[in-house]
């Protein structure tokens, strides 16, 4: 028999090449018969610089002092560079992501994307002919502003006076100038189809999230959308409208405007560069999965993503997660055959963590007894 491990990061206990290598010693060493083949998975989000460095070979460039989240903070960041096709791969919450900041300081109104600009520069520097940008993450709610200004874009002020734009300075925006300077082909991955702004924009749906009250909300949505009509007054570029425009805090919708970026599914992304649909190729099984499943994962995550890959190749699904939050009847109805969890609901979530590597072993083992 053969099987396919292509499971997601366990966040906080287990990186997606750890799960997989961690399952794959479990079913190798008990059905010595079976060809396990491993392919690490990511979503666009946190890991997958990690996930395509070790699926195409490559190095790790590390800056010791970028931008972080917040203006005047400094933090040590880093991206992938794929030096056989002079590709990086950026993930933004490497400068400008939530779990760089205390909850005490998490504040979309003073949050900037700038930190995620510097690595892009220094991606044109080393000579990228292509940039992956993963969204997930982050602390922000600018519309890629702060990436835009370390990029080159100026943005002024009603005096004509430039200045630094930040989620809660976007209505002062009177004028966008544009760099000189052309940019690299830019790959947006995101994981969500959210519009830039309206109920299901990045204001109502991601500032919460990021430590937005209420009113903050509101005026980051103003914001958002003052920039968006800007925009269009002056460059003839839409934001509004376009798929995934709110991924990131409004940074997918940036990203393709200022940087004239494509937004691509994140999953999508991940399972071409791996070569997941090669590797299921006579497969019988393959088994996915993340820290914790549940409605979220069956819409842009790794679990819909491999699961939709397996079925265009005939091959039979099967879920390990740390927790499973889903009814067996819903997610047999989503084309999963078999399920099984790490931890019991009964296991609090600190020991989960601690344990995780054990407990994900014996769960592959469990599961592994299923599929024989």
């Amino acid at each position: 028999m053969k099987v396919v491990v292509a499971l997601d990061s366990f966040k906080g206990s287990l990186t997606a090449m750890e799960a997989c290598d961690l399952v794959a010693r479990v079913l190798r060493s008990r059905y010595p018969r079976w060809q396990v083949v491993t392919r690490p998975m990511a979503d666009g989000g946190e890991g997958t610089a990690a996930v395509l460095r070790a699926a195409a070979g490559g190095q790790w460039v590390r800056l010791p002092r970028v931008t972080g989240p917040l203006p005047g903070m400094v933090v040590p960041a880093g991206y992938a560079w794929l030096h056989q096709s002079r590709t990086a791969v950026v993930e933004m919450a490497a400068a400008s992501g939530l779990a760089l900041l205390p909850k005490s300081l998490r504040n979309p109104l003073l949050t900037t994307t700038f930190g995620t600009g510097e690595l892009i520069a220094d991606a044109m520097q080393r000579g990228a002919e292509e940039i992956y940008l993963a969204l997930g993450g982050s602390a922000t709610v600018d519309g890629g502003t702060g990436a835009a200004l370390a990029l080159g874009w100026r943005f002024l002020d009603r005096r004509g006076m430039a200045f630094f734009p930040r989620g809660g300075t976007l209505q002062r925006i009177r004028r966008i100038l544009p760099p000189a300077k052309r940019f690299p082909r830019i790959e947006v991955l995101c994981d969500v189809s959210n519009p830039l702004c309206g109920p299901k924009g990045a204001a109502r749906v991601f500032g919460p999230q990021k430590g937005a009250t209420p009113a903050m909300v509101l005026q980051l949505e103003t914001g958002l959308r003052h920039l968006a009509d800007l925009m269009r007054r002056q460059t003839g570029k839409e934001m509004l409208q376009l798929p995934g425009g709110g991924a990131a805090g409004g940074f997918g919708a940036g990203a393709a405007v200022f940087f004239g970026g494509h937004l691509v599914s994140g999953v999508s992304a991940v399972v071409k560069a791996t070569g997941l649909e090669a590797a299921l190729e006579k497969a019988d099984w393959v088994i996915t999965g993340e820290g914790c499943f549940d409605e979220q994962s069956l819409h842009g995550k790794v679990v819909s993503g491999v699961r939709d890959a397996a079925r265009s190749k005939g091959v039979k699904t099967a879920l390990l997660a740390g927790r499973v939050k889903l009814p067996e009847k819903a997610w047999r109805a989503e084309g999963i055959s078999f399920s099984e969890a790490a931890a019991g609901e009964d296991l609090d979530e600190e020991r989960a963590l601690a344990e995780a590597g054990s407990l994900l072993s014996k769960a592959a083992a469990r599961l592994g007894s299923v599929l024989n």
